[in-house]
């Protein structure tokens, strides 16, 4: 019979200093805890094309983080932070978590970047209302580039440098539109992306754009009673033809990142992965079954989050939990610009 779970089962004690607060110096020197057996290996991340085999696929997400935190005031002065969740395509309309002593109601104006543009407070929207619908006046895009901060996660203490501005960002991203960093490709550099082609191994993308949601506490116990946030998706044609080729020579399909598991799974929600642009709420916890991934390599996340129960779906709940002991045990650096580590996945 299968073990029924609730959130407390996905806690563990972590020493704060060993949440990262910045970036190894560089990205492919991080280090790779390799998961697939027991006891694990303390490796480098810049071995990974050694331990994939010609013909296997890596699956990465090119999305790129827009520079989404605002800082304004509204028309009484009170100060206002902005975390844009999402521009609505084709629009200068966004959705944005906003924090204020007191909400802005519809109608209102807010002004941001020190006067260099402002917004309307068209009213709530998103899940539960919880967000607020603004029209800009002017392009989101080039606005937030201009005068928007680097969405660092609530967990790192400084302000957003010139350097978060280069590495919280993959060195393939290639589509606006995320508010958080798909962390486990963060590790990638030229050198390794050279390596792996040079190993044989195949690659191919999705588009997932991450949203704030990634860091929102579960708040109640009950796995069943939690609302995942939503994410837009698309996941190419070729992408889906890659996939059916690395199966057919018997490869091994290696997603990078949690983003690209989730993408991938929900495409394949059907029974059969299938391409094209939507709505994910996936919700993956043990018991789920996955249809796409083999492998996964992930950075190390929160306890209690929903990426930790996605993990322990994916690789086994007690291995997973072991692997973190082993982890905390030997001092690797957790979170966004933590080390990575590399999943098998469990037998169903």
């Amino acid at each position: 019979m299968s073990r029924h779970y609730t959130v407390s089962d996905f806690d563990f004690a972590l020493p704060p200093e060993l949440i990262a607060q910045h970036p190894a110096a560089q990205r492919s020197a991080s280090r790779l805890l390799d998961g697939r057996q027991w006891p694990p290996v303390d490796r480098v991340f810049r071995d990974l094309p050694q331990l994939l085999n010609p013909g296997d696929l890596l699956v990465f997400n090119n999305t790129q983080v827009i520079k989404a935190r605002l800082y304004g005031h509204k028309a009484s002065g009170g100060a206002v932070e902005a975390l844009v969740e999402r521009v609505l395509p084709g629009t200068r309309e966004v959705w944005a978590h906003m924090r204020a002593s007191k909400s802005p109601k519809p109608g209102a104006r807010v002004s941001f970047a020190d006067g260099a543009f402002d917004a309307e407070v068209l009213g709530r929207c998103g899940p539960d209302q919880g967000l607020f619908h603004l029209r800009l006046s002017g392009d989101p895009f080039e606005l937030l580039e201009r005068h928007g901060h680097v969405p660092l996660p609530p967990y790192i203490e400084h302000g957003d440098s010139e350097d978060d501005v280069r590495r919280y960002q993959t060195v393939f991203a290639k589509e606006p539109g995320a508010v958080a960093a798909p962390t486990a490709a963060l590790h990638f550099d030229e050198g390794v992306l050279a390596a792996l082609a040079e190993r044989g191994v195949d690659s191919a993308h999705v588009t997932l754009h991450v949203g704030a949601g990634t860091f929102q506490p579960v708040r109640v116990e009950q796995l069943a009673e939690h609302k995942m946030h939503s994410e837009w998706f698309r996941v190419p044609d070729e992408t889906v033809a890659a996939i059916a080729r690395c199966r057919a020579r018997g490869g091994r399909v290696t997603a990078v990142g949690t983003t690209t598991l989730r993408a991938l799974e929900s495409a394949a929600r059907g029974g059969v992965l299938e391409p094209g642009a939507r709505e994910t709420d996936i919700f993956i916890t043990p018991g789920f079954q996955f249809r796409v991934v083999d492998r996964l390599v992930t950075n190390f996340h929160l306890p209690k989050s929903t990426l930790m129960m996605l993990v322990s779906a994916f690789a086994g709940y007690e291995p997973v939990m072991a692997l973190y002991r082993h982890a905390i045990e030997q001092r690797y650096r957790f979170f966004s610009y933590g080390d990575a580590m590399l999943l098998e996945r469990a037998p169903a």
